[in-house]
């Protein structure tokens, strides 16, 4: 019985050797854009970039920048090569190319829409300015690269007034300054559940003094008030309370704090 079964495990053996030897002798695919002009390349690639294969636009985009790196078709490759990448998911590859294309052509024709599109690229932002992130809260994301496109932003806002990304790059930098002090309240507010008040209170501080028009400033005060309340701090506490009043007249937090107190008063 030993003896048959190694006789079928030495024949499944042969037969996944011959297998792999069949499939060795595969002929490998051929490049078909070895034969084909420059002008053909680029013309492929720009039908690809039209025809949204993103994935084929950044290769043949990238064929002809490596082909011809001092050609009259290079430098418009290069930030096609970035946003195809972007558009395909390949965001470490797209913010490369865009990086290598702001360091080679700083006073190119196209510099603010390179500096808005590593703007876009770190952003993320597949839905829409204003669109609803069904997947993720932004002020969830990473803090850096939110800050990343905010400074690219504000290149294009700052150097290139004129440019027609200026007014979108002035819109997101908005958002996104939102995003961060809502990210620092998150931040915040995590600390307070698991009674971390001192570590809450420095958090919510940040929010208010990197961003202090930021809407998410009111959350940080009611932060700030209930932590120093835990700590026992009740003259900071009321400091506090004070400032929220004095900035948010009408907040949310002082109508529940006027009605717990109506409460005892009927008790």
């Amino acid at each position: 019985m030993q003896v048959l079964n190694k006789f079928k495990l030495a024949v499944l053996l042969g037969s996944i050797a011959a297998i792999l030897a069949g499939c060795s002798g595969l002929p490998e695919k051929i490049d078909e854009t070895t034969t084909w002009s420059n002008e053909k390349l680029y013309s492929e690639a720009q039908e690809m970039l039209t025809g949204g294969d993103w994935a084929r636009c950044a290769k043949y985009f990238e064929a002809l920048e490596g082909r011809d790196p001092f050609g009259e078709y290079v430098q418009q490759a290069q930030i096609n090569v970035a946003y195809c990448n972007w558009k395909d998911n390949e965001t470490a590859a797209a913010l490369q190319a865009v990086n290598r294309f702001i360091q080679l052509h700083p006073n190119h024709p196209k510099i603010a829409y390179a500096y808005y599109l590593k703007g876009i690229i770190n952003f993320n932002d597949e839905l829409g300015l204003f669109g609803r992130l069904s997947r993720q809260d932004i002020s969830e994301r990473d803090p850096k690269a939110m800050r990343d496109s905010y400074n690219a932003f504000k290149i294009v806002v700052e150097s290139y007034p004129q440019s027609p990304y200026a007014q979108d790059a002035a819109q997101r930098m908005r958002y996104i300054v939102n995003a961060l002090a809502a990210h620092e309240v998150h931040t915040a507010h995590y600390y307070y559940r698991r009674g971390a008040y001192l570590a809450a209170v420095n958090r919510a501080q940040t929010a208010l003094k990197q961003y202090e028009s930021a809407p998410a400033t009111e959350d940080a005060l009611h932060i700030i008030v209930l932590s120093y309340r835990a700590l026992g701090q009740t003259k900071l506490a009321s400091d506090a309370e004070r400032v929220l009043q004095a900035s948010f007249p009408t907040s949310r937090y002082l109508q529940d704090e006027r009605s717990k107190l109506k409460v005892r008063a009927l008790n």
